[in-house]
């Protein structure tokens, strides 16, 4: 019984070395957690502040986030404001400076790509709008490609006695990723054209990746819930130009869409934006299958 309690010791003992020795990183959306465990496997712990199932613009700073990002090495988020307004919050009562804004350990996404949508005024009356873009990049795979690049090397920086490791998994990575997206591309061009109406503007990346052609928008405004005069103007325009899906995603209210499609040949169709959407979703790649063959079977 005495041995059985001592190798019982020792083993916890090691697992726990182990897991203090891995990089910590913690992930703002399920994407950059996905991506960060692609490039990083046993070398890295990732914690995920957010789920598929919770809008990533409206997070509670909540202790279990704090404390998390305190013992983090390396923090990885969308930027361009998506995270506005909590991850400041969370920054300053964590009070670590490895992931500081600005420091070897923050990571900013946005950083990496060319955004869309860069308003031409900034007034709130237009609703939700970010200043330096459209954050939603990461329904383009070929934005995540970037991104993949520069966390590689970030990690290969944060721990370079790893940097042989790091560099194989994040040139496997790429190669797995580029034949994924010409696999997509070429499924995908029965899709350009298709008319969609979206609920809030987070499809601008997918949209100009796959030629999909939006007409409408649910909200009037982004981040502005539809009245019923303006749904009104969306079910008009369906009507005239006609469309084939209203997208929306996990954590939107599906209610406008299921409205709109009650009056009109338009099909909701959930999609699951992100890693952990659906029960399919469960890594980037999942994530894009996923995306492209509930398009096509609206299509068809």
């Amino acid at each position: 019984m005495r041995k059985i309690l001592l190798t019982m010791l020792v083993t916890s003992l090691l697992w726990a070395d182990s897991a203090a020795a891995r990089l910590q990183i913690f992930a703002c959306e399920p994407e950059w957690g996905a991506l960060a465990s692609e490039l990083g496997g046993e070398l890295v712990s990732v914690f995920t502040a957010t789920t598929a199932q919770q809008d990533p613009h409206h997070i509670q700073a909540r202790p279990a986030l704090i404390a998390q990002l305190r013992r983090a090495d390396l923090a990885i988020c969308t930027g361009a404001e998506l995270e506005a307004g909590w991850l400041s919050m969370l920054q300053r009562r964590a009070n670590n400076p490895r992931t500081a804004p600005g420091s070897l350990g923050f990571l900013e996404a946005a950083a990496q790509v060319e955004l869309l949508e860069r308003p031409q005024r900034l007034d709130r009356a237009d609703g939700d709008v970010h200043a330096s873009g459209n954050p939603h990049l990461h329904l383009d795979p070929r934005n995540i490609a970037r991104v993949a690049a520069a966390l590689s090397q970030r990690l290969i920086a944060l721990d370079p006695g790893n940097a042989d490791a790091y560099r194989r998994r994040g040139e496997d990575f790429q190669q797995r990723w580029q034949a994924a997206i010409a696999t997509w591309e070429q499924r995908a061009r029965p899709l350009q054209g298709m008319r969609i109406v979206v609920a809030h503007n987070d499809w601008v990346y997918l949209e100009r990746w796959l030629g999909l052609q939006r007409i409408a928008a649910l909200e009037p405004r982004p981040g502005i819930p539809p009245s019923s005069g303006h749904l009104a103007t969306v079910l008009a325009k369906v009507q005239q130009e006609g469309a084939t899906a209203v997208l929306y995603a996990a954590y939107q209210d599906r209610r406008p869409a299921d409205w709109l499609a009650a009056r009109s040949p338009v099909q909701p169709l959930r999609l699951p934006y992100t890693v952990g959407g659906s029960q399919r979703a469960t890594d980037l790649f999942g994530l894009f299958d996923e995306t492209i063959d509930l398009l096509l079977e609206a299509l068809q």
